[in-house]
């Protein structure tokens, strides 16, 4: 049966939250696996030229961390030309990403992979593609941060839980609301 694909830029932020309401769930050990797997498709995917390294980040890189059930994955690569957007947006697409247009910049892509019909049973990932330059980011840095304090991850799993209760069906609100505690501990590990 054919999945049926969802184009994230013709919905609302509205729309989008109802589709795709915010779940936190324990730590599933079976999250490095999944990122490997995909790692090693997006390599074969891109090639080793275009993709210069490929990191897993976010919660579900930490382990013991409660999470969306989302793997983000951060691929740096050398310049974000135009024709380089091109032939990454060809590229995933063959793997089953589809690129958020609306999230574009000029130095950063984001891909999803997973948001369909069957959201709820569905493996999601994130790909963020970033420019060499823009290299460590500050979702490294917080992820690094997380690695090495038990206490900051108790703190940002009863975040995480409050924010999706309070903000299930509005993303947008709910990462805003994460924002000020990943600032705070991004500044603070930035400076260490």
């Amino acid at each position: 049966m054919k999945k049926e694909k969802i184009n994230f830029d013709s919905l609302t932020a509205e729309q989008i939250g109802k589709l795709f309401p915010i779940r936190i769930v324990p730590y599933n050990p079976f999250w490095k696996m999944l990122f490997e797997h995909e790692k090693a498709l997006i390599t074969e995917s891109l090639g080793e030229n275009v993709a210069l390294s490929i990191e897993h980040f976010g919660s579900t890189s930490i382990v013991g961390l409660a999470a969306k059930p989302t793997i983000d994955i951060m691929v740096e690569v050398s310049k974000l030309s135009d024709e380089l957007k091109l032939e990454i947006t060809k590229k995933l697409k063959t793997i089953g990403y589809g690129n958020m247009y609306n999230a574009e910049k000029d130095n950063k892509m984001t891909f999803g992979k997973g948001y369909d019909k069957n959201y709820d049973s569905t493996q999601t990932y994130h790909v963020h593609i970033r420019e060499k330059g823009d290299m460590p980011q500050d979702e490294i840095y917080f992820r690094n941060y997380l690695y090495q304090n038990a206490d900051a991850c108790e703190e940002y799993t009863r975040l995480k839980y409050a924010l999706a209760e309070k903000h299930r069906f509005n993303r947008e609100d709910y990462t805003q609301a994460k924002t000020a505690f990943i600032t705070k501990i991004t500044e603070l590990h930035k400076i260490e």
